[in-house]
């Protein structure tokens, strides 16, 4: 059994969850979404004590092993991403490189021949800090927020791919607090022969 899935969910103040046949919504101050639930997890909504359990009716079955406590923690993240949001912070480094935002899309230059554009998910917003880079030292900074934990990730990821960072120089996009392995470059001989 799952550790993660015998743990109830805990329901914060503002925060609603309804069930409508494998249909869950979760609505909250920060919006609204909806999951559909896998067919052989048993899920109960105790509104009186504020919690969301989860039960697995068929434990026996790999697959309702593996759906109980990825149900649970879908729910989970729902519930926090209603009641207070998730954010991910990202960083450019490389002379020159820089982001705009137009027309409902991320404009980077990033050391390709062309710019390169990506539309913002509906749900997802982008606040830029710093637009360019300064030299290899400062970076261009922003901060991508969404409620939905799961589409935010996947624009962050791809986002990154755009340029991912080299490590001889840690040039290129990456989450703020991810550390590059550098690598030690050429070094020239200074010898006679």
């Amino acid at each position: 059994m799952s550790r993660v899935g015998k743990k109830p969910v805990v329901i914060p103040k503002g925060v609603k969850v309804e069930q409508s046949g494998l249909r869950i919504t979760v609505s909250g101050p920060l919006g609204s979404l909806q999951l559909d639930c896998y067919p052989n997890i048993k899920i109960t909504i105790d509104g009186s004590a504020g919690k969301v359990s989860i039960e697995n009716e068929l434990p026996e079955v790999r697959l309702n092993r593996q759906m109980y406590g990825t149900t649970r923690a879908l729910i989970a993240n729902m519930i926090t991403g209603v009641s207070k949001g998730y954010e991910t912070k990202m960083q450019i480094y490389g002379t020159g490189y820089n982001l705009k935002e137009q027309e409902g899309k991320l404009i980077f230059q990033v050391g390709l021949c062309n710019p390169v554009a990506r539309p913002i998910p509906k749900g997802i917003k982008v606040n830029i800090e710093t637009a360019a880079t300064k030299g290899d030292d400062v970076p261009a900074k922003f901060t991508i927020t969404g409620i939905d934990k799961c589409l935010l990730g996947h624009f962050a990821a791809n986002v990154r791919k755009i340029r991912p960072p080299e490590p001889y120089k840690g040039k290129g996009i990456r989450y703020a607090d991810e550390h590059i392995k550098r690598k030690v470059g050429k070094a020239f001989a200074s010898g006679t022969m």
